[in-house]
């Protein structure tokens, strides 16, 4: 099972229709579910990774191997994502990647982490990345299982 922990709901209808169509997609291969907690807003960064970290951690479960996104991760290609989900699932089937909110993760989420990921140094919207990251998902499901749609 993969499960997204996001900071921040979607508005916009056309990231809800993609994210949609990758949950549908992935349906094939994993149970997916996306958990989102409430963002604190632009108030002081300690109250609000504070806050947001509560929220996260009450969807963590000792059996997850917790992926964070960080911008100081390590940075993969997407073959190499879809290795390291495989070898995840080798050995726990149950993969939670936490994407934080505007200032990004608290620290004692940090430290959960098995594996810390980014995907760029550049900034992303929350919304449209988590649209960029269940397509590296799909991505990694299609490459592991030698089905055409990866370049």
């Amino acid at each position: 099972m993969i499960k997204i922990i996001t900071v921040g709901k979607i508005k916009e209808e056309y990231f809800k229709d993609a994210i949609l169509e990758y949950k549908k997609r992935l349906s094939k291969y994993t149970d997916i579910d996306i958990i989102e907690v409430q963002d604190e807003g632009l108030v002081d960064t300690k109250t609000s990774l504070k806050k947001e970290s509560e929220r996260i951690l009450k969807y963590i479960n000792q059996k997850d191997y917790i992926i964070t996104l960080e911008i100081e991760g390590k940075q993969l290609t997407s073959p190499e994502l879809a290795d390291k989900i495989n070898n995840i699932y080798n050995t726990n089937s149950n993969i939670t990647f936490i994407i934080g909110g505007s200032y990004g993760l608290a620290d004692e989420i940090k430290q959960l982490s098995n594996f810390k990921l980014s995907f760029s140094k550049m900034t992303f919207p929350h919304q449209l990345f988590r649209v960029i990251l269940l397509e590296q998902i799909y991505r990694s499901f299609k490459i592991n299982n030698n089905e055409s749609y990866h370049k």
